[in-house]
């Protein structure tokens, strides 16, 4: 695959872009000021139990309350498989251990969960579930069979919990598993120490740093170099590689050339493009990514792309070109939640079926969790992908103040129109001698020009001297109306 991991450091943040064949295929961005909080536990505080919705909030030591669904509670399933009401679980003011699953997105708070889940290397440890699970991407029935006994053995006598078998470890030696192991429940058991003795909203244990979760969790066997610009980072990472992923040492590299590292590998250009609404395709076709709160669209056109051979064929391509495109663009943003796609309409069922197939193809290679409904009565592709982390583009960028979000200004005339009513307004309510309009050059100038009949018939029609002003300062929906 030639998969490369490119990790940029500075004081204030770090940057990791993973690349295949020069494309780069995921972005990864953490912020001292701002750390991800997905794995983190907190001994938290029952602050408000709501029946209705059975689920409560929690208070963590953030500026929101989280938020605990009774089916996220370990605790709330009875002998029989039901779950208990929450009321019958919680109360107001009561403190539980609990896990950030989901980080605060837009305007909700964080998602959590009472049944732990740490990390390693090799394994996921499950303290309060002694299931033994293996990774989906481990297909082989006999593989998976034996890993799972292999793990089984391992398990110290007198544990309770369980263990999720990680891809990473279909290739572990029995001492590499064990110390996975030992390490998972001599962390599990600092945890709970700190539990006993730590005040509410408390933070018990933090997820590794964005670098040494790389190093972690992405770095496999077709990972052929992982080159890191900082030397402190460098040195840490070969330090906790030394200890726990041994055969990492190999592909870490430090970067200590002049050019900055992302520009050497052209991530910079890619961020960039990662940020805007259209992706061009190599055909000629284009897609237009839209993200609201709720989900986000995609819609395929063709663009100024012509097959030789038919229109139905054109847009064959253009949508199958379109469906590897999709599935690297949700990876590159962190696309999450509810996806639509809108591919162009296709006649043919076999055209469908093989792009659809296409979509399928290019998504197995996703970390995370993702589900296609297929092609709906209206011709749409509706899809989820698991959303725990905010967007790209919800990291690096925030509303326009200008437009609010809109993503469109009102036109000069537009606002033109909204002034002359509000200097009718104000005529009404105070009857000023004079009014004084400030507003942007643009604005100005459509009064001076295409819309100077209506602001001279309005100084006629209030019988008062009407000025104007321009404010440098003001954007184009930006004015004030002065009472003279």
């Amino acid at each position: 695959m030639n998969e490369q991991i490119l990790i940029n450091v500075t004081p204030q943040e770090t940057r990791v872009a993973i690349t295949e064949q020069g494309a780069v295929q995921e972005l990864h961005v953490e912020r001292g000021s701002s750390r991800g909080l997905v794995g983190n536990i907190y001994l938290g505080r029952v602050c408000r139990v709501l029946p209705g919705m059975q689920s409560a909030f929690v208070e963590i030591g953030l500026a929101r309350a989280a938020f605990l669904h009774v089916a996220d509670i370990w605790a709330a399933r009875s002998a029989d498989g039901q779950l208990r009401p929450i009321e019958k679980i919680l109360t107001e003011g009561q403190t539980l251990l609990v896990q950030v699953v989901k980080d605060p997105i837009g305007s909700k708070g964080a998602r959590l969960s009472t049944q732990v889940s740490i990390a390693g290397r090799l394994l996921v440890y499950l303290p309060q579930d002694p299931h033994i699970g293996i990774s989906q991407r481990i297909e082989d029935m006999a593989e998976r069979e034996q890993l799972r006994e292999k793990v089984h053995a391992l398990i110290p006598p007198g544990e309770t919990g369980g263990f999720i078998v990680r891809t990473v470890a279909e290739t572990a030696t029995e001492a590499e598993l064990r110390a996975d192991i030992d390490y998972l429940v001599t962390l599990w058991k600092q945890i709970q120490a700190s539990a006993a003795s730590a005040a509410p909203q408390a933070l018990l244990h933090q997820d590794l740093a964005l670098a040494t979760r790389v190093l972690r969790d992405l770095v496999t066997g077709t990972t052929e170099r992982v080159i890191i610009d900082s030397r402190e980072t460098y040195q840490r990472l070969v330090a906790f590689a030394a200890k726990f992923t041994p055969k990492a040492l190999p592909v870490l590299e430090q970067y200590a050339g002049e050019r900055p590292l992302f520009d050497l590998f052209a991530i910079e250009e890619e961020i960039e493009r990662a940020l805007a609404r259209r992706v061009d395709l190599k055909s000629g076709g284009y897609v237009i990514i839209d993200q609201t709160e709720a989900l986000t669209t995609v819609d395929v056109n063709t663009g100024a792309f012509v097959s030789g051979r038919s229109f139905d064929d054109t847009i064959f391509k253009t949508n199958l070109e379109a469906a590897q495109a999709i599935a690297r663009q949700l990876r590159l943003r962190n696309l999450g939640g509810i996806i639509i796609v809108d591919f162009i309409d296709m006649d043919n069922e076999e055209h469908r079926g093989a792009v659809l197939a296409e979509l399928h193809k290019a998504l197995a290679r996703d970390r995370t969790r993702v589900t296609v409904s297929g092609f709906s009565a209206l011709g749409l592709v509706e899809m989820t992908r698991k959303r725990t982390r905010e967007s790209l583009a919800h990291v690096l960028c925030e509303p326009c103040p200008v437009c609010a979000g809109r993503g469109e200004l009102k036109t000069p005339q537009t606002v033109c129109y909204e002034i002359l009513r509000e200097v009718l307004r104000a005529e009404r309510q105070f009857g000023a001698r004079e009014y004084r309009i400030l507003a942007s050059q643009k604005v100005i100038d459509t009064f001076l020009d295409e819309e100077s009949t209506a602001l001279t018939m309005l100084g006629d029609f209030i019988g008062k001297p009407i000025s104007m002003q321009v404010e440098t300062a003001y954007n184009q929906e930006q004015y004030d109306v002065i009472l003279v």
